[in-house]
């Protein structure tokens, strides 16, 4: 199913992925009283963090989600990214996202995803901010010239 409008949108994988997502939040929750936010996860991995996590577990789950990419990549359909031109960019924007993580409590998806369907206050405020944040830098980044 194509949309004429967007030509790259991909609706009925973007909604089974959307699913497979949820169903991961949820069996998280439910299996290890866990918010599947991919950050903490990531520091609990690298023992920056401690928590009931075990470092396995997080590593086990941080696996799974690069097995995944691989999976879909072969066996559904190659996953196609761009990236800006500039390393250096990309390395300041990695930075500036690992310190927003912190400073904000969670990721994207920890807030998005876990703390959204909690009706988390802290998480309606964060994601919003998100992606308002998300707004401007294309915008941003568009008006510039800087833009792929």
């Amino acid at each position: 199913m194509t949309l004429p409008e967007f030509p790259d949108a991909m609706p009925l994988e973007g909604f089974v992925g959307g699913i497979l997502i949820g169903l991961a939040a949820a069996l998280m929750l439910l299996g290890s009283g866990r918010i599947a936010g991919i950050s903490g996860i990531a520091a609990r991995a690298f023992s920056l963090s401690k928590s009931n996590l075990p470092v396995s577990a997080a590593w086990i789950f941080l696996i799974g989600l690069l097995l995944g990419a691989f999976l879909i990549h072969t066996f559904v359909a190659p996953v196609h990214s761009t990236f800006p031109r500039s390393t250096a960019l990309l390395a300041a924007g990695g930075l500036i996202v690992g310190f927003g993580t912190r400073m904000g409590g969670g990721c994207t998806s920890g807030h998005g995803v876990c703390g959204m369907s909690r009706l988390s206050p802290r998480s309606l405020f964060a994601t919003t901010a998100f992606i308002a944040s998300g707004m401007i830098t294309v915008a941003l980044t568009n008006m510039f010239g800087w833009g792929w």
